[in-house]
């Protein structure tokens, strides 16, 4: 466009930027923000306790496996040998490594798969390597009470099913020169009543109960005159609040001398008579 002299020139005005959205957010938005945020995090934390619970209930059952195997093995190897980690009876406080297998455990009412070796010993270290025996309680068949602890989840968990056992139920101990069997207390179709002696098939208790493992279970001071069995495990399941006890008492008809590997089999009869 031309110019004339004296015209007067007006520039354009410069463009205007566009115009920007409001950053303030409404009510509503502000809540939804928050929830989401709530909710990731929900997702997050579920994710993380569900890896924490595969890991607790798989993966170290994987390791506590492994390690039992190396337990087991080593003792059969101890029995062909000739030696035997238990101390002939009499022979005084004759120490047991700790961590070192001492003898097998069966119970037929967990299925012929059920099998595990007792180390001696009840750390964390010793309890992930199978069941453990309480230091200082009776070994085997010895009069007073031989206690065993084990894992209920994870770890192994030997006890899982310790609340699925009846009066009257056998749990086998093998050791290298005999077969030893306990029977669940309690009467029929209640687990929890007290015979003559006051001991129960099953209680539970708080964990730093340690009157349940004394020679005579809940009787300080009182001298033993059976051969008990005590196991105890965590209870409920995936806790650790409290604990669960279950008292047997060796059966000496069916005690059975230990010649080579094999289950003999009036043992291995025991598995027949499983009732529901």
């Amino acid at each position: 466009m031309s110019e004339e002299p004296g015209d007067t020139i007006v520039a354009d005005p410069p463009p205007r930027p566009p115009a920007r959205a409001s950053t303030s957010m409404s009510a509503g938005d502000r809540v939804r923000f928050v929830l989401r945020g709530i909710g990731q995090t929900f997702i997050t934390a579920g994710l993380v306790i569900l890896l924490f619970v595969a890991y607790e209930v798989y993966v170290t059952n994987l390791f506590a496996h492994r390690e039992q195997v190396k337990v087991h093995n080593a003792l059969e190897k101890q029995w062909a040998q000739g030696k035997d980690p238990l101390p002939l009876p009499g022979a005084g406080n004759t120490s047991i490594p700790i961590g070192e297998g001492i003898a097998n455990l069966y119970i037929p009412r967990f299925g012929k798969d059920f099998a595990f070796t007792i180390v001696e010993g009840t750390d964390d270290a010793s309890l992930e390597r199978g069941p453990g025996h309480y230091p200082g309680t009776a070994l085997p068949a010895a009069t007073g009470n031989f206690a065993v602890a084990g894992h209920r989840v994870g770890k192994g968990e030997p006890f899982l099913n310790l609340d699925r056992l009846k009066p009257g139920d056998t749990v086998i101990i093998e050791t290298k020169s005999t077969w030893y069997v306990y029977r669940v207390k309690g009467a029929r179709g209640n687990i929890g009543s007290t015979a003559p002696d006051g001991i129960p098939g099953q209680e539970i208790v708080s964990p730093g109960d340690g009157d349940v493992i004394r020679p005579v279970p809940n009787s300080p001071g009182k001298t033993a005159t059976e051969k008990l069995m005590t196991m105890t495990t965590c209870h409920p399941k995936f806790t650790a609040t409290q604990r669960m006890v279950v008292h047997a008492l060796l059966d000496p008809k069916l005690t059975l001398a230990r010649s080579g590997s094999s289950m003999p089999a009036a043992i291995r009869a025991l598995y027949d008579k499983v009732s529901g």
